[in-house]
């Protein structure tokens, strides 16, 4: 696996080419996801190679929406297919990959240890301080790609949200859902107060 290409390429790519309007998919998601997934990597004590691969899902996991707002992670799947292969990426490697890929649509089906970590990572901003600037963008992307909703019916997707996704990694839940139940409150009051 030549990591550091594969990892060059898709981030230039990302940063050349993703929709301006994509305020939440940008290329500081990937950023921030691959971060997350290296930081709990770590506390959960996986190996290098398997880092390796978890370290390259995280940056191809979002790369469909270069071609297709809707079916983003399909067209990720495909671009990893393609693209994998020209970096010394093995089928196996290649497919563990789409594998992981898969498992961040919601609701997210996490089955391995890999695929927990990247699904805890994709949803690393739900149990931090930074949650409510971070929704905000995908407020503002959701209106700018066509779907319109007031802020009050938002906050309650929100609250749904919340309620629904549950951190799968013990080093998750320890960092992240205390933070995540006071998100979640600060929500409810809102609501009260709309």
């Amino acid at each position: 696996m030549n990591f550091n290409k594969a990892e060059e390429y898709i981030l230039g790519k990302l940063k050349k080419e993703l929709n301006p309007n994509l305020f939440y998919h940008c290329y500081h998601h990937t950023i921030d996801v691959f971060k997350s997934a290296c930081c709990l990597a770590e506390m959960e004590k996986i190996n290098e190679n398997d880092l390796i691969i978890l370290k390259t899902a995280a940056l191809y996991h979002d790369s469909g929406f270069l071609l297709d707002y809707n079916n983003h992670e399909d067209e990720s799947c495909k671009m990893v297919s393609q693209i994998l292969p020209t970096f010394d990426y093995t089928s196996n490697e290649i497919e563990i990959i789409i594998n992981l890929i898969k498992s961040t649509k919601l609701p997210q089906s996490p089955k391995t240890q890999l695929e927990k970590i990247l699904c805890d990572a994709d949803l690393d901003y739900i149990g931090r301080d930074d949650f409510f600037m971070i929704a905000h963008k995908l407020f503002c992307e959701w209106h700018k790609n066509g779907i319109l909703i007031s802020l009050s019916k938002w906050y309650q997707i929100q609250v749904d949200f919340l309620l629904k996704n549950n951190y799968f990694t013990l080093s998750a839940i320890t960092l992240r859902d205390a933070k995540k139940k006071e998100n979640l409150e600060e929500i409810l009051n809102l609501l009260k107060e709309i």
